[in-house]
């Protein structure tokens, strides 16, 4: 029989990660039992600024634009349509359910009880430094439904 050699290259499968947001819920549960709801809101923040400093980078460069871009990719990812309301100014998107609290949920994972922080706080603070704020207009704790909306601050 002859040898085959098959090349892959990690690239050439579909990213996913779905099992993180229950570690991530596991490790905010976690630290909101043991320090407080501040300790949640201080993690995800410098989480955020390290992880996603070129995302605020594009951000302050290209304005909205960047964070349209950057949601749209990572919800066609993860297998979910979102609804897009976009402007210079103003960017609103809608989701039907959130794919971290789905996957979460039909496996029977635990959701912290301050989940919504992974959106709130952390939309907020990719927009510390920048001319943008970010705002948690809906959440819905069952589905991980939301509307979120980011907005110029300064004009």
């Amino acid at each position: 029989m002859a040898k085959e050699i098959m090349d892959r290259r990690a690239s050439d499968n579909v990213y996913l990660h779905k099992d993180f947001h229950s570690a991530l819920s596991t490790s905010i549960e976690y630290l909101h039992r043991h320090f407080g709801s501040e300790a949640v809101s201080e993690y995800l923040r410098k989480f955020t600024r390290t992880y996603y400093a070129p995302l605020t980078v594009k951000l302050n460069n290209n304005g909205l634009v960047a964070l349209k871009e950057h949601f749209q990719k990572i919800y066609d990812i993860e297998g979910e349509k979102i609804e897009i309301s976009f402007t210079e100014n103003e960017l609103v998107l809608t989701i039907k359910s959130c794919p971290a609290v789905k996957h979460m949920r039909e496996h029977n994972y635990p959701v912290a009880r301050l989940f919504m922080e992974t959106t709130k706080t952390v939309n907020e603070a990719l927009c510390e430094g920048t001319p943008f704020k970010a705002e948690l207009v809906e959440y819905d704790e069952l589905t991980g439904h939301s509307i979120q909306r980011f907005y110029r601050a300064i004009l």
